[in-house]
This record gives C-alpha cells, structure tokens and sequence, in this order.
C-alpha cells in the first residue's frame, strides 16, 4: 500500500466497514460508489460485496432477504482511529447506513 499510515510511522488499526441497504442501482450511484472506493483505496485493505445469504441458529436456518436491513457489503480498512474511520465513511453514498467495527 502506498501512502498509508504506516508509511509515516504511525500506528495504525483496521476497521470492518459493514454497508446496509439495497436498492437497485442506477449509473449515478455505482459512479458514486466508484469514486468512493477511489478515494479511500489508500486506507483499504480488502472490499467485497454479498449476494444470498442464510441465518443459522438452534432453531434451524432461514434464507436472509434482500432489501434495507441487508449486510450488502464490506470494506476492510486501515486508520489511525475509530474517528478516522468514521470521517472515511461519512464520504460514502451510502444506501441505508454504514457501521463501522474495529478489529482486533
């Protein structure tokens, strides 16, 4: 990675970016996003997106659906600070909300 913190000696954390929402997309959105990822692909790690997903707990598994409340995404990044991480994310068109996990 080049021009991350850790380059100038700082101390650096990862954070878990989780993405909620869905609507379909339109051209102006996916624009959005890509010059999201764009701007912080010096922070980013690691990003990928969901499809279909399954809830399973003791009482058996349910097929997860796809709508507002839906985990659509994720971007792994590095940050100095939770603060950081949110100011990273405050930039991003985001659907429904994004929530942000430090890692450890």
């Amino acid at each position: 990675m080049q021009g991350n913190a850790k380059d100038k000696g700082c101390e650096v954390k990862r954070y878990m970016l989780l993405h909620f929402g869905f609507e379909k997309p339109t051209s102006e959105i996916m624009k959005a996003w890509d010059a999201w990822f764009e701007s912080i692909s010096h922070r980013q790690v690691e990003r990928s997106g969901f499809a279909c997903g399954r809830e399973v707990s003791k009482n058996g598994s349910r097929e997860l659906p796809w709508n507002a409340e839906s985990i659509t995404g994720y971007n792994l990044i590095e940050a100095e600070s939770m603060g950081e991480a949110e100011q990273l994310a405050r930039s991003n068109p985001f659907i429904a909300s994004i929530r942000i996990y430090e890692l450890r």
